[in-house]
């Protein structure tokens, strides 16, 4: 089914919807890999109750698929069924200070820009986001982090809605976090949180800022067009050491590369695939764990269908 068709066959249920409805959204333009296929609808709420009024109108066997600003994911050629979210800078971007050491953030708003709202608020914890390529929503999921410290630590509350549209207020502990891991229902869809900080100086705020930031720029391929760290780090090693010991830095296969810089970064060279990039973290993945016995996991969140004919096997030790 095309998107107009689902739209048309939803017709009068999305009566009163003010976010933005695109049919065939090109998928490729959103991730920060510039790869992948279409999604069937691509939803754009206008805010949180927008949201709500549409996941409520929405029918139960429309499949829904959340997605952020791009930045950690891998979409396949044969596109995503059903509707896509995307939730705005204008409806989920909005951050503010609450008290004296809490900041509340949009869960569309960026790491990078919580990072200076903490730096003027003289907060200090939440240096390691200056680093993190992503948005609070996605960093929540998978309890993003850098530097020694991960998304987890800061968390006082996350509000969600569930997939029928009611609203859901979790604790730290609610989240059941873990390394780039959070136990939250799969379904539901953060729309903001709320975050505490602890009192510093701005001069050690900075100075950690700008520590953070020459690491990324040193060690990191920031520009190109690649979506950070493709595997978590096993335990007692890193991923990239094991990457680079197997001799896959470097390696390419069409147009995806292991980035020279940063092994455990993949990046599209400039014609790359979602089959060429995901096919190239598998065969890393085979190649690692067959010449030393350490199986990674990938990072990248993978999302889609692959093209009839283009399926790419997981490894599987």
């Amino acid at each position: 089914m095309s998107g107009a068709d689902l739209l048309s066959r939803l017709g009068g249920k999305l009566s009163g919807i003010r976010g933005k409805l695109t049919p065939d959204a090109d998928m490729a333009k959103i991730t920060w890999f510039r790869a992948g296929g279409v999604a069937e609808l691509l939803f754009q709420p206008a805010d949180e109750e927008d949201l709500s009024s549409f996941l409520r109108a929405l029918p139960e066997e429309v499949p829904v698929t959340l997605v952020g600003i791009g930045s950690n994911l891998l979409v396949r050629d044969g596109g995503l069924g059903g509707v896509v979210i995307r939730l705005s800078a204008r409806g989920f971007g909005q951050m503010e200070r609450v008290g004296d050491t809490a900041i509340r953030a949009g869960a569309s708003a960026s790491d990078k820009r919580l990072a200076a709202i903490a730096l003027d608020a003289g907060l200090g914890g939440f240096h390691f986001f200056h680093g993190i390529p992503g948005s609070v929503g996605g960093a929540l999921r998978m309890n993003a982090g850098a530097n020694g410290v991960e998304t987890g630590e800061r968390v006082r509350e996350v509000r969600a809605l569930d997939r029928r549209g009611d609203l859901h207020i979790l604790s730290n502990a609610d989240m059941g976090y873990a390394y780039r891991h959070s136990a939250a229902p799969a379904d539901l869809i953060f729309t903001s949180a709320l975050f505490e900080g602890l009192p510093d100086t701005q001069a050690e705020i900075r100075r950690r800022m700008d520590e953070v930031q020459h690491h990324r720029e040193t060690v990191q391929p920031v520009r190109e067009k690649t979506g950070g760290s493709t595997f978590k780090n096993p335990e007692g090693t890193s991923a990239w050491k094991e990457i680079d010991r197997a001799g896959c830095r470097g390696l390419r296969i069409g147009g995806a590369q292991m980035s020279e810089l940063h092994c455990n970064f993949m990046i599209n060279t400039g014609e790359a695939t979602g089959h060429d990039l995901e096919l190239l973290g598998e065969t890393v993945r085979r190649r690692v764990h067959e010449t030393f016995g350490i199986l990674l996991h990938w990072e990248i969140n993978r999302i889609g269908h692959f093209e009839p004919g283009r399926e790419v096997a997981a490894y599987v030790a």
